[in-house]
């Protein structure tokens, strides 16, 4: 599709919820979620950073204008992370990490993996399992949040499960892209009962990117 007829789809659309919602929510709220909408679009051509651009902009104006919303949403958030955390992980003694915003580089240089949940508004988590040093046998990490961009790299020969879902988004398993709502991901890798070290990964986001590699 091109550009002039992108906008005109994004205009007719803003009309429509204008004609439609116009007495129930501002004017801002539908300008919000026409940049959710056009994000979303620009991530399912492939164009992610784009997509994220227009994502975080409509998200930032929306939860300005709907401070007590998006706060409900929130606590309710955090509140599921709790509930669910303590079910997750297997044991006692966990790392648990809870912020507005967070970036997790474990993609540069060499990481200690280790049981860990983190919960976080905003957030980004970069994780080549080829340069972790694990702590134990069997690792969980949980991650959850409303909007988050997770990029995996897994060993084929390393021992990992992944279960992911995701509420608006886009997923990519190898060569394989799915986007849309309510995506769910399931992976176990080949061999993973007989490996000696496993790591269980379990996430979870409102508006989300995963990206999971084999290297």
């Amino acid at each position: 599709m091109s550009n002039r007829k992108q906008f005109f789809a994004i205009l007719a659309i803003g009309i429509g919820l204008l004609m439609l919602l116009g007495n129930f929510i501002s004017f801002f709220t539908i300008v919000a979620l026409l940049l959710l909408i056009f994000g979303y679009y620009k991530l399912q051509a492939g164009d992610s950073k784009k997509g994220r651009n227009y994502i975080g902009v409509g998200a930032v104006i929306f939860i300005l204008d709907n401070l007590i919303f998006v706060v409900g949403v929130t606590l309710i958030s955090l509140g599921v992370f709790y509930w669910k955390g303590r079910k997750v992980q297997p044991r006692e003694g966990y790392i648990v990490n809870q912020n507005f915003m967070s970036n997790f580089a474990w993609d540069e240089e060499p990481w200690i993996l280790r049981n860990t949940s983190i919960w976080h508004v905003i957030g980004e988590v970069d994780a080549d399992l080829s340069l972790a040093l694990p702590e134990s046998k069997e690792t969980v990490i949980y991650l959850q949040g409303v909007m988050g961009d997770i990029d995996l790299s897994v060993p084929e020969d390393y021992g990992v499960e992944i279960e992911a879902f995701i509420l608006l988004g886009k997923q990519q398993f190898a060569n394989d892209r799915k986007g849309g709502a309510i995506n769910r991901f399931v992976y176990r890798s080949p061999g993973y009962d007989n490996s000696e070290y496993k790591v269980k990964f379990v996430i979870s986001y409102l508006i989300g990117d995963l990206n999971v590699r084999l290297t």
